[in-house]
């Protein structure tokens, strides 16, 4: 569900909503396993929030990390300029809020676990952003 794009603040709320009613009902979690989701349309959609374990990894990750996930499907390109500006606008506001310290370490979803996600072009662009641990 988190591969289906949107681009307006409409479609992104359903899909968020969509989101939700898959973990909640299909993979019977409590709430939706994003502590946030970006949408193409450059806003941040608030899942757990900051203050609230996610389920996006396996156990050990989700206790010590923020799962952010893109809507999209970002294997043969990459989110618009405004969803990557959202989730770089999050980030620094983690870090202005004390949610997240200011030498966190960045990590994609294959980093800690087995999948495509969060796609080869997004991957391939998060590499290079601060924060991001150097090969």
């Amino acid at each position: 569900p988190a591969g289906s794009s949107c681009n307006t603040p409409a479609l992104c709320q359903q899909q968020t909503q969509n989101v939700q009613s898959y973990h909640v009902k299909t993979l019977r979690w409590c709430d939706v396993g994003y502590n946030f989701l970006i949408g193409e349309d450059g806003l941040v959609y608030e899942g757990r929030g900051w203050n609230f374990t996610g389920a996006h990894a396996d156990r050990f990750w989700n206790t010590m990390s923020i799962g952010i996930s893109f809507m999209g499907n970002y294997m043969d390109r990459v989110p618009p300029p405004r969803a990557l500006r959202a989730a770089q606008g999050l980030l620094a506001c983690g870090v202005a809020q004390g949610a997240l310290k200011s030498n966190y370490v960045l990590k994609g979803h294959r980093d800690v676990q087995r999948t495509l996600s969060p796609g080869d072009q997004l991957y391939n662009l998060i590499q290079n952003w601060p924060h991001y641990p150097s090969h």
